[in-house]
């Protein structure tokens, strides 16, 4: 009997147009080739902590308005009026450890940058790892990166497994899109 494609069970009942729907079908688990999204996917990860995605997703452009278009060198360059700005955003989550982080993150990706060509070069390098790995990683690199964060970032850009079940029509275009370390692992 040929087995039909469903939907991963997280948004198996979420109608087109939903933002969790359109997430999951156009982003989640699809490499990132360009530093400032993945920059960008690391800051949203970090503001989810203690929230729903759904809340996060709401606000995703809000993100990338206030966090410069996730430029990496302009957030890293942000000063105190900047941390201020973001900290007075209802349109943003307004946490200072979050805001703190993006931006302590950000000045650790030109460093990664400078020594590693790119942000994604740096990733592609210690592929592949394990989630304790990776964590361990994070943890010695970034600020508010725990099992969690690390483990949906690394996910929903491809370098970890899992973001799809085999059966979702979306695996396949994801599998597409792979380089194929990532297919072979």
């Amino acid at each position: 009997m040929e087995q039909t494609n469903t939907y991963c069970q997280y948004v198996a009942d979420k109608p087109d147009g939903d933002v969790n729907r359109s997430y999951h079908d156009t982003e989640y688990g699809f490499p990132i080739q360009d530093d400032n999204e993945l920059f960008g996917r690391l800051l949203l990860e970090i503001n989810q902590a203690g929230l729903s995605w759904t809340t996060i997703l709401n606000k995703k452009y809000n993100f990338r308005k206030a966090y410069s278009n996730f430029n990496i060198a302009e957030v890293a360059a942000y000063t105190e009026t900047e941390r201020e700005r973001l900290l007075s955003d209802a349109g943003i989550i307004r946490n200072k450890l979050k805001v703190n982080a993006a931006i302590h993150n950000a000045q650790q990706i030109l460093k990664l940058q400078g020594e590693h060509g790119s942000f994604k070069a740096w990733l592609d390098q210690h592929h592949p790892k394990t989630k304790d790995e990776w964590v361990k990683l994070f943890k010695k690199t970034f600020k508010f990166t725990g099992g969690e964060i690390t483990n949906e970032f690394l996910m929903s850009t491809g370098y970890l497994t899992g973001a799809h079940a085999p059966s979702c029509p979306i695996y396949a275009k994801v599998l597409e899109m792979k380089p194929m370390w990532s297919i072979m692992k």
